[in-house]
């Protein structure tokens, strides 16, 4: 099995750095057939290759079982004539990572606003107003003069329909309730396009319950009842802003395991940003990008039916749980007195000293 390990901008290489620690160590445990292949992006490789993706890192993406991509810094990028390229959106569209899963629960140990939630966010991933990737050739954005803006927004039966079918098959190992986010009341083309499908893909699972919730509402039930939601189904950029809006409640985007899916490739990807103001200071939390590969793990043992995989990635959850439970070890942003090592750290002292 080959894993391709992208470090990105920010606090990616300090927290790629401890997750990495964690990877060998449950390959030694497990006896894993893994190799790591480690390709730098982001402001390293414009730096030295021109690029902040160069176009190697696509095709080893395309040849790996498995990528975890750290938090880049495309907002800063420069544009795309010199070198600035966005990682996760041409992974995502060059890969067909039509699914973007973010699960968010909260945990006794870690302060949270919510005090009972288990969410699941299933996002699409491939368009909507995402001007980066929702056109074949250009831009779906762009200015007529200097003082009119315009951006395209694109929802496809295609799109809809895998994703509404992935969050359904989904629900059915989880409570059986699927919520379909959407502002059909206005966008009635593009949103009532999506719902639509939504409402047929439902019929072929009679087994769940369905919720249909306009966006804005959505977003005041979920604090007001986050624990009536089970599956969130939605598109890319309510999910984009929601997902965001869960992880906070549950206890911070500093637990946000996230992982880009499509048909035949998994991307790991920290629902966070790169975090720039504390990069360098050893006190990033680790734990969503830890909890990203943990789903990938899951993903490689599935499809590739390797039970060691599923295995490390229990073991591997177990650690970092456990990390969780201690005060010494977290992060200060949950309220922890450790640092990105010490975290990293106690995780691996989990998975060595784990009998097995």
């Amino acid at each position: 099995m080959k894993l391709l390990i992208l470090p990105g901008d920010g606090i990616g290489p300090e927290i790629m750095s401890v997750n990495r620690q964690a990877i060998e160590g449950l390959k030694e445990k497990f006896n894993l057939r893994l190799d790591l292949h480690d390709r730098d992006i982001g402001f390293r490789s414009l730096k030295k290759d021109g690029s902040t993706f160069p176009k190697e890192i696509l095709a080893d993406a395309r040849n790996a079982n498995g990528t975890i991509l750290g938090p880049v810094s495309s907002f800063d990028y420069p544009p795309k004539e010199k070198g600035g390229v966005s990682p996760s959106a041409t992974l995502r569209v060059e890969l067909e990572l039509f699914a973007n899963l973010r699960p968010s629960r909260t945990r006794p140990s870690i302060a949270s606003v919510a005090k009972n939630l288990d969410i699941l966010v299933v996002r699409e991933n491939t368009e909507g107003f995402y001007s980066d990737r929702n056109m074949f050739a250009g831009l779906g954005e762009f200015m007529p003069d200097k003082d009119l803006a315009l951006s395209v927004r694109k929802i496809s039966r295609h799109a809809s329909q895998r994703i509404a079918r992935k969050a359904f098959e989904l629900s059915i190992g989880r409570s059986k309730k699927v919520t379909v986010v959407h502002k059909a009341n206005v966008l009635k083309m593009t949103d009532g396009l999506f719902l639509s499908v939504a409402r047929e893909v439902a019929k072929d699972f009679p087994g769940v319950l369905v919720e249909e919730l306009i966006v804005d509402a959505a977003a005041a039930h979920l604090i007001r009842r986050p624990e009536e939601f089970d599956v969130v189904l939605t598109t890319n950029m309510y999910g984009d802003i929601l997902s965001d809006q869960i992880a906070e409640l549950s206890g911070g985007l500093g637990l946000g395991g996230s992982i880009n899916l499509g048909a035949t490739h998994c991307v790991a990807q920290a629902a966070h940003g790169s975090a720039p103001d504390i990069s360098g200071q050893d006190i990033a939390n680790p734990s969503a990008l830890m909890l990203s590969t943990v789903m990938l793990f899951k993903w490689i043992g599935e499809k590739y039916n390797q039970s060691g995989f599923l295995e490390a990635a229990t073991l591997f959850e177990d650690a970092i749980e456990a990390a969780l439970t201690r005060k010494e070890f977290c992060t200060p942003d949950i309220g922890g007195n450790g640092t990105t090592s010490s975290f990293g750290g106690e995780v691996c002292k989990f998975i060595k000293a784990k009998e097995g």
